[in-house]
């Protein structure tokens, strides 16, 4: 269905489809849809003006929903009731689970204001700045993952990128997915086999900022439930295995300005302002990386001829470079891709760190760097590398001009997450490119 502009609308759609459950839903800060559900009548009658209450550990969570020691959320201060307000505008009638509907929920702390550590608020302050200054965001994600058997063992011993013969009895399984995005409002473009034994990529449409990041993660939800119901498990644990490729969530940016795209004339090179977007993403590119690799797993996947890039460089048609520009003459279609971040981020996280960068570069103006050419990996020049490990990627972002533009309450809590990750891993760490079984153990599941 088509989102819906108003109560009735929804109640109509909900009416039709026979729906008997609203799951007021909230992403967490590692990107897990939680919430509650609700009898679609009560939905109606109550809690579409009253809201519902939910425990504030939501964003203290880890991945297995442990509670670290958090400085804003924890049993000193209670672990705090915030409160969820169903917005109807996101609803969307599930079609691969008949009778249920979900609503996205704005998140107000126990004072009526916006919860700082929500992270779709922290999406909603980047997208008010970018607004602010004449500018409307336009996202699109890639994401990448795997189909497991239910013990996370491979479903196939072999790779057939983009095949349209093999592996019949997985397109059953994807064709299901297909179906249930589809049902659930998404603009679905195509998917494809990718580069890994039982890894596949969805493509969905361009929306603005925080349509697509609700998109997302719907997308990673219903996939993985459309998975169990045919009998196997998907992930989008960005390093799996070792040696397979790595799952990624590729995020591409334009502005627009007045209805239209306001990098349409970047013909062969990015205009001005592109040329000062790509220069914030430069500045911040290196703080990006926790929010785009928050597990000891994820940045396993920064390695060369990975096609993830190890460096801080821009290019344009080159799948070796951090910041991917499509420069057409005259094109509606004109963006930048942004490549390093691993298929567990948070989309609304990393949406908001990318916005926050692009702003800040053109806000200051900031001047475009020499653009990158051929083969980055066999020579990236003075290129600065990105972190490779949690530990670089942390001190990245702590204390970093990043985390003071995402908000402090937010950024303090998930470098808490961070340092904990860290903590957990394991005494006598394997090589550092190893993937071990206590993280399939940890983030398989969970990713």
């Amino acid at each position: 269905m088509a989102e819906p502009t108003s109560i009735d609308d929804f109640r109509t759609a909900c009416e039709q489809a026979e729906v008997h459950t609203v799951e007021v839903a909230a992403p967490d800060t590692l990107g897990h849809i939680r919430g509650k559900r609700v009898p679609v009548e009560r939905f109606f009658s109550t809690t579409i003006e009253g809201g519902l209450n939910i425990a504030d550990a939501i964003f203290a969570f880890d991945m297995p929903n442990d509670l670290p020691d958090h400085p804003y959320i924890n049993m000193e201060s209670g672990f705090l009731d915030c409160h969820l307000v169903p917005d109807v505008s996101t609803g969307r009638i599930f079609s691969h689970r008949p009778g249920y509907a979900l609503v996205f929920a704005d998140t107000f702390d126990p004072h009526g204001e916006p919860h700082p550590a929500a992270p779709r608020n922290v999406l909603a302050d980047q997208i008010e700045r970018c607004r602010q200054a004449g500018l409307d965001p336009v996202v699109a994600t890639e994401l990448e993952f795997y189909i497991c058997a239910p013990d996370w063992t491979p479903v196939q011993n072999h790779i057939q990128y983009s095949s349209l013969t093999d592996a019949l009895e997985m397109e059953d399984c994807v064709r299901d997915m297909r179906h249930g995005l589809l049902g659930a409002g998404l603009e679905l473009e195509s998917s494809n086999p990718e580069y890994g034994p039982g890894q596949m990529e969805i493509n969905i449409g361009h929306a603005d900022a925080m349509t697509c990041a609700d998109n997302t993660v719907l997308l990673k939800s219903i996939v993985k439930q459309v998975a169990v119901q045919h009998g196997m498990r998907a992930t989008f644990m960005p390093k799996l295995w070792t040696e397979p490729s790595g799952s990624g969530m590729h995020i591409h940016t334009s502005l627009s300005e007045g209805g239209a795209n306001a990098f349409a004339d970047s013909n062969g090179l990015p205009n001005q302002l592109m040329g000062h977007w790509i220069a914030g993403l430069f500045e911040h590119a290196e703080a990006m990386t926790l929010l785009g690799a928050p597990t000891i797993n994820g940045p396993k996947r920064i390695r060369p001829y990975t096609f993830v890039p190890t460096h801080v460089h821009w290019g344009l048609d080159n799948r070796s470079v951090l910041c991917r520009c499509i420069c057409e003459a005259d094109s509606q279609a004109n963006r930048v891709e942004f490549r390093s971040a691993g298929a567990d981020a948070n989309p609304y996280l990393m949406i908001a760190a990318i916005l926050a960068a692009g702003l800040d570069g053109i806000e200051r103006a900031l001047p475009l760097p020499p653009m990158s050419e051929g083969d980055m990996y066999a020579d990236p020049g003075d290129s600065r590398p990105l972190p490779a490990d949690l530990a670089g990627a942390i001190a990245a972002y702590r204390d970093s001009p990043l985390a003071e533009l995402l908000g402090k309450v937010f950024s303090e809590g998930f470098l808490t997450l961070a340092d904990h990750e860290l903590a957990m891993a394991p005494e006598n760490s394997p090589h550092p490119d190893e993937v071990n079984n206590w993280e399939r153990a940890r983030y398989a599941e969970h990713c």
